[in-house]
Parts: structure tokens; C-alpha cells; sequence
């Protein structure tokens, strides 16, 4: 018999802007940044979009730019039909320690200890620092530290919360860590994951009734949604100051009738239906006023259509270009099948296709490893191809776009379901130093646009 399995579901949000955060400074674990009164409006603006929600927990980082935050959240929806308790302060949310440079300007930091700032920068999982204690010297590794302090606070808590909602108010480096660990990324990867002040990530883990964790066997986890700021009044995060490449903007065509009854579509040409083609108009007012300087569609009319009008309104000079590489996985024999028809004819496919995608090879269709490898090949062309400073809009499907997300953190098939994306949802991936540089998740599977709040309400089922 099948163990039950119930949804722990984490809002996770980083603090409101800090009195740091402005200077310039590093704050690590110096507990004298406060927050500014942007960051106490922000707060307030997080407790405006988790209104109507129940949490049933809130834990947060015992700093006081974090703990503000989590109060002021709290406080605001004191009111609510379904008021949170009060925040639970917990030491493995503490901020990245970075006890030889807190309190230091950034540009302090870039002018006494270059090459440690570029080991931090472009090697964190390698980065150290030799701190005094006492007579002695202790060797710290602050990313890899982090990274298991993560781990510990996802097992001392998730065994608690099986059905619940939870919301984390934390900091940027140690929210990066729990996205990470949560999903299986590498330490390396650390600078790859943007984390705005007051931003909204949404995980959703599945936990088996009774199970127990440790720091490296974590429950399955799927990546809702990422640092998401549309609450704030910013559609997708700004470019940094720094950004030299370019930036792209990853879609996933509107709904389908097919996808609506959950039928299995591939690579058979379904094109949008009504709610479809609405949601691909408010895509295009989503990006009305961001840049875009050329376009890319799977040939399948359905992403093509999407494309076709986020562009037509407010984009009319942009040409579109069509590439076959783009298109969806191609389910074979499952294509315009319904899932007990599947379970029919193919016993016991469709649940490994749910549990281990990696060693599915779909009848007279594809793998996941094609899928990767022609997904890489068209993302690997479309970045090389988009000179410095230019913003690219990307339409493609699920499967290809998961595959995309996947190859970004060097992650194997196997991790193909721990990304979610909605119809019509938007992910925006910049390459502040070209194709050869380390690619940043600025936000993913924005869905705000579309009437679910901070929740992805669009269709789900079958590819």
C-alpha cells in the first residue's frame, strides 16, 4: 500500500531593504542593519499578497532586519480571517557568516582582499576565511557552511508541517542555500539565485506520512515559484548595474483545451483556446514596457501564438524566429491520450514517468535525455547569438522549459519535475557576462499576471 502523502507548502521571503543594503555594506551576521522605511513598506506589501492564505507557521531569522520583517508581516495580518501566530525564531536562519568583512563597504572588501572577493564571486563552494579565535586560527568555509545549515533547518522542520503552510523570512545568502539544498543544487551555484528584498519564493514538499529526514535525504520538492516581486510594483527584477550580456525571458505557451482536460498533447499541433489566448494577452502587458530585442518560438502553434501576441501590441518590430529544436518532448503513443487510457495500455508507465522520469523512454517517442540534449543545443545557440545588453523573449513548452531550468544548474534528468511552469508563466535567466559566464535565476514562473496571486492557479496535468 502506497504511503500517504501530504503537501508541506513554504513561503519563503527574504527581508525588507536594510539600512546596510542602502551603504553598500556587508552584513553577514551583524546585527546592526535595521530596516529602512522602504523595507517596512515592502513587509507590508508581502502581507497584502499572503492575505487570504492560511500559515500556519512562521519562522524566522533571530537578526532583527529579518525578525522586523516577519513581524510587521505578522502584525498586518493580525486581522485576517485566519491569523498566523507569531514568528518562531530560528538560529539556522542566521545570515552567511562573514566575520572578516561585516560591516566593510563592498568596495573596502574589492580593494583589501581581491582575490578572495573573485574566489567569492566566481568559486564560492571554494571560498575561505581564516578567522582568529583566541591563539589559534579556525578555517571557515562560508557557502559550504551555510549550505549544511540549510539542510538542518529543512529536517528539523519539515517533519512538523506535513499539510501545512509555513512562511521563512530570512536573508539572501542563506535563502539561496535553502532553494539549493532543497533541490539538489551545488555550492557553486550559489550566485546563480537572485534573491530581491521582500521577494516571494513558493516550494511545495511532499512528505510521507511518518517519514524522517536527514540533512541529505530531504523529501521531493517542487520549485513553485522564485523570488517573485510583482507585489512590489516590479513586474521582473532590474538589471544589475553590472550586467554586460544579455537577458532572457523564458515562456511557456497559454493553455490549450487539451491541456484544460489533461490530455496529453507532445508534438501534436494543439493550438491556444480562449483562456490561452487571454493568457498571453496579459503576458504582453506584463512585459509592455521591458525591452525586448528579438524573439524565439517552438514551431508548434501553440507557443508561436503566444509569442505572436505578446509581441503584436506593444513589440510590432520584433521579428520572431521558429526553431524545430524548441519543440516538446514527443510522448508517442501517449500524444492524445488521457491518463487512465495510458495506465491501460502501458501498466505502471505513467507512475515511473511521475517518480522517475530520467528512466522513461516513451513509446515510439523520446527520452529525457534527447530532450536535454537538443534543449541545451537551442538555449546553448539562442544566448551565443544575442549580443551584450539585448533582451530575448523565449517561448517554448514545459518539458523543454524544465529541461532549460534543469541544465542551468548543471542538474541531471532526474530532477526534471522539481521546476513547475505554469501557462503562460514568466522566468527571467540573465548572463551578466555572456554565454561563457555563470547564468543567474533572476525569478521564475512569474504567474502573478494571470489573477492567482502569489500562487500559480493555471492548469496542470499532462504536457
Amino acid at each position: 500500500m502506497e504511503d500517504k502523502i501530504s503537501i508541506a507548502r513554504v513561503i519563503l521571503v527574504r527581508h525588507g531593504q536594510s539600512t546596510y543594503n542602502i551603504e553598500r555594506r556587508i552584513q553577514g551576521r551583524l546585527d546592526k542593519s535595521v530596516l529602512t522605511e522602504i523595507g517596512q513598506t515592502t513587509a507590508r506589501q508581502v502581507a497584502a499578497t499572503l492575505r487570504g492564505m492560511t500559515l500556519d507557521a512562521v519562522y524566522c531569522s533571530p537578526l532583527q532586519r529579518a525578525k522586523q520583517t516577519a513581524e510587521i508581516i505578522v502584525s498586518e495580518l493580525a486581522n485576517s480571517e485566519a491569523p498566523p501566530p507569531g514568528p518562531q525564531v530560528s538560529p539556522e536562519l542566521m545570515e552567511v557568516d562573514l566575520p572578516l568583512w561585516e560591516g566593510m563597504l563592498r568596495e573596502e572588501v574589492i580593494e583589501k582582499f581581491p582575490e578572495d572577493y573573485s574566489c567569492w564571486q566566481e568559486r564560492p563552494q571554494e571560498f575561505r576565511m581564516v578567522v582568529p579565535e583566541g591563539t589559534a586560527e579556525r578555517e571557515h568555509f562560508p557557502v559550504l557552511a551555510l549550505h549544511q545549515q540549510a539542510k538542518r533547518f529543512w529536517t528539523e522542520i519539515l517533519s512538523r508541517h506535513g499539510g501545512q503552510t509555513i512562511l521563512v523570512v530570512a536573508h539572501n545568502g542563506i535563502n539561496r542555500c535553502l532553494l539549493s539544498t532543497a533541490i539538489g543544487i551545488s555550492p557553486a551555484s550559489y550566485h546563480s539565485i537572485q534573491q530581491s528584498n521582500c521577494g516571494i519564493s513558493v516550494l511545495n514538499f511532499a512528505i510521507p506520512a511518518g517519514s524522517a529526514f536527514t540533512p541529505d535525504s530531504l523529501p521531493r520538492v517542487q520549485l513553485e515559484s522564485m523570488n517573485v516581486t510583482s507585489h512590489l510594483g516590479q513586474n521582473i527584477p532590474t538589471l544589475r548595474p553590472n550586467h554586460t550580456g544579455a537577458r532572457l525571458l523564458l515562456v511557456r505557451h497559454g493553455e490549450t483545451e487539451w491541456n484544460r482536460n489533461q490530455q496529453f498533447q507532445g508534438q501534436i499541433d494543439i493550438p491556444l483556446n480562449e483562456r490561452g489566448k487571454e493568457q498571453a494577452q496579459r503576458a504582453a502587458e506584463l512585459l509592455q514596457d521591458v525591452q525586448i530585442d528579438s524573439a524565439v518560438s517552438s514551431t508548434l502553434s501553440r507557443p508561436k501564438e503566444t509569442a505572436e501576441i505578446i509581441l503584436q501590441q506593444h513589440h510590432p518590430g520584433v521579428e520572431l524566429e521558429l526553431r524545430d529544436t524548441m519543440k516538446e518532448i514527443s510522448h508517442g503513443l501517449w500524444e492524445g491520450k488521457f491518463e487512465s487510457e495510458i495506465e491501460g495500455e502501458f501498466p505502471g508507465m505513467l507512475q515511473e514517468w511521475k517518480e522517475a522520469p530520467e528512466t522513461v523512454q516513451m513509446p515510439e517517442g523520446e527520452n529525457l535525455q534527447q530532450v536535454w540534449e537538443r534543449s541545451l543545443e537551442a538555449w546553448r545557440s539562442i544566448v551565443s547569438s544575442a549580443p551584450s545588453g539585448t533582451t530575448v523573449l523565449v517561448v517554448g513548452h514545459d518539458a523543454i522549459n524544465k529541461a532549460i531550468l534543469c541544465q542551468l544548474f548543471n542538474l541531471e534528468t532526474e530532477h526534471f519535475w522539481k521546476f513547475k511552469q505554469g501557462n503562460c508563466s514568466v522566468t527571467v535567466i540573465d548572463y551578466p557576462k555572456g554565454i561563457e559566464g555563470r547564468p543567474v535565476l533572476q525569478a521564475m514562473n512569474i504567474t502573478t499576471h494571470l489573477g492567482g496571486g502569489v500562487l500559480d492557479k493555471t492548469a496542470a496535468g499532462a504536457l
